[in-house]
């Protein structure tokens, strides 16, 4: 086996243990305690799924904003998801994923590893209007997988936290008008939970 592909192989390992590496603030809410709560891996699906949905006039590169949707937490198959509640700064949490994948990026083709290593850092510096409406995805898809948790879990309401810690914070006309949406969405079934419950008391 060649030097070359024995890297290859490591290359693949770590972008698998994104499947297995579970989103920390569902860990820690204990949603979906039967099955687990979604992966890294996951996440990163959906936003690139969304990433489609980029509409033709807001002059957006879809292809680059899919490919920075699949490698922005590309880290975390070394450092894990690291969130505000872990005590790290965010200068500290830069540098360790900074020095993850360019530690991944090292394990490829150089001109792949280059490509993977510049959508990175053009996410993390949000240098461009694709990183800008990744950022917000990014954001709405954490907001999207609380209301379905929700849902789910028969707890309406019950992940406001997630709601409220992105308030304010989007950026996107398009994706603000998905916010908005799913927030009167949520909104009215939370209506409807307590109605019910209210009924069924009586």
């Amino acid at each position: 086996m060649s030097d070359n592909f024995a890297k290859m192989m490591e290359f693949m390992s770590l972008v698998g243990k994104l499947k297995h590496v579970r989103r920390t603030g569902w860990v820690r809410k204990k949603v979906c305690d039967g099955s687990g709560p979604e992966s890294v891996a996951d996440h990163m699906y959906r936003m690139a799924v969304l990433a489609f949905l980029a509409e033709p006039g807001a002059g957006l590169d879809k292809h680059r904003c899919m490919k920075i949707a699949l490698v922005h937490d590309l880290a975390e198959c070394i450092v894990g998801d690291i969130t505000p509640q872990d005590d790290i700064s965010k200068e500290d949490k830069h540098q360790m994923e900074k020095t993850a994948i360019e530690y991944i990026c090292s394990l490829v083709e150089n001109s792949v590893g280059q490509e993977i290593y510049s959508l990175w850092q053009e996410y993390e510096d949000q240098g461009s209007k694709e990183a800008e409406f990744i950022k917000d995805i990014d954001k709405f898809e954490m907001i999207l997988q609380a209301f379905e948790y929700e849902q789910m879990d028969r707890k309406p309401g019950y992940l406001q936290e997630f709601f409220d810690s992105t308030k304010g914070k989007f950026k996107t006309e398009q994706v603000k008008e998905w916010v908005q949406s799913l927030r009167a969405i949520r909104d009215s079934k939370c209506e409807t939970r307590v109605r019910h419950s209210c009924t069924t008391s009586q």
